[in-house]
């Protein structure tokens, strides 16, 4: 089963090294790119190049480049005509040998902006314009899992999570979760559609609303990481005026699994848990697609198909809520 991405979406997943690719629509302010990986064990440095063409002699515009070497610091740099610029350094290492990271970099008017794992680190100011910018290279002591590209012509500029207040609506524990009272190219018209402008590093718990309800062939991206201690989480697709739930999608750790099931009419309907792979691992990121079509959701997890859900709920129009709430940090909503 093909994995379609949503327009303005444009993941590339377990990439090889080098990776040196077209940027789709090439490089403008209000795009971000999200590479995920792990971290050699052996790391001495990697690199991650913004350049101007693809050839080896190409201008820079952008280089980041992390170093273990005693220093431990993270380099950045431009080159232009052969020649590299001023150095500019922090002898601050955000990666950890061994280990999975998330490295983000927002692409904004004056300067790109990095974030590691959440949490910003450095913001390096054009040399060179960024429209310039048509390549990015990726490659060293390092293994990719996925490259996304978001945002640009056709998705908002980022924006700040917004707090949302429905109208309270208790919903029973859901048996076996660990949460309390509350939680529980083809044709143009084939394509999955996003509507709302992204939403970077939400609190979780996470409610954001639908404008217009759930319609078919409606995407909603979820990227997030299970933390090492995390025991489950939730992501609810809800009616907020009557607490149904449409799909409750629940990994639970310790029992490696992922329930899904709905909630309608005050009742847990029955459980599905089969699965051919468990994307939602402790220590991992993950990258999940949920797709509304006629008859079913369409869930995807990193690039692969992870199940179907038929619908429970004929009135799917009527979901206007996604919850996530549990033991999970997102990275990267839009609905």
């Amino acid at each position: 089963m093909a994995f379609v991405p949503a327009p303005g979406y444009q993941p590339t997943y377990n990439p090889t090294l080098p990776y040196n690719q077209p940027i789709p629509g090439g490089l403008s302010a209000g795009m971000s790119v999200y590479i995920q990986g792990v971290a050699k064990e052996n790391m001495k440095r990697f690199q991650v190049n913004f350049m101007v063409g693809q050839d080896s002699g190409a201008d820079i515009a952008f280089h980041f480049n992390p170093r273990f070497d005693g220093w431990d610091k993270v380099v950045f740099n431009t080159k232009q005509a052969g020649q590299w610029g001023n150095e500019e350094k922090k002898r601050s290492m955000p990666f950890s040998k061994g280990t999975h990271f998330e490295l983000v970099f927002m692409v904004l008017d004056e300067h790109y902006k990095v974030v590691v794992n959440g949490t910003p680190f450095y913001e390096y100011r054009h040399r060179l314009p960024l429209q310039m910018v048509t390549h990015l290279q990726v490659d060293g002591d390092l293994e990719l899992q996925s490259i996304n590209f978001l945002g640009g012509q056709v998705c908002a500029v980022p924006t700040l999570p917004q707090s949302i207040h429905p109208r309270p609506v208790t919903i029973p524990a859901y048996p076996g979760s660990g949460f309390g009272p509350g939680y529980g190219p083809p044709p143009m018209s084939s394509l999955p559609i996003m509507q709302g402008p992204p939403t970077f590093n939400p609190p979780v718990p996470y409610t954001g609303r639908l404008q217009g309800g759930l319609t078919a062939r409606k995407t909603i991206i979820i990227k997030g990481y299970v933390p090492p201690h995390s025991k489950s989480f939730a992501i609810n697709l809800k009616v907020s005026s009557s607490g149904d739930l449409a799909l409750h999608i629940n990994p639970r750790l310790g029992e490696n699994a992922v329930v899904r099931n709905s909630f309608l009419n005050g009742s847990w309907g029955s459980e599905e848990r089969k699965l051919s792979y468990n994307p939602f691992g402790a220590g991992q990121f993950f990258d999940l697609s949920i797709r509304c079509g006629l008859d079913r959701f369409k869930v995807y997890a990193n690039g692969q198909h992870l199940f179907d859900f038929s619908h429970r709920f004929t009135s799917f129009q009527r979901v206007d809520m996604v919850e996530v709430q549990g033991d999970v940090t997102l990275s990267y909503v839009q609905i």
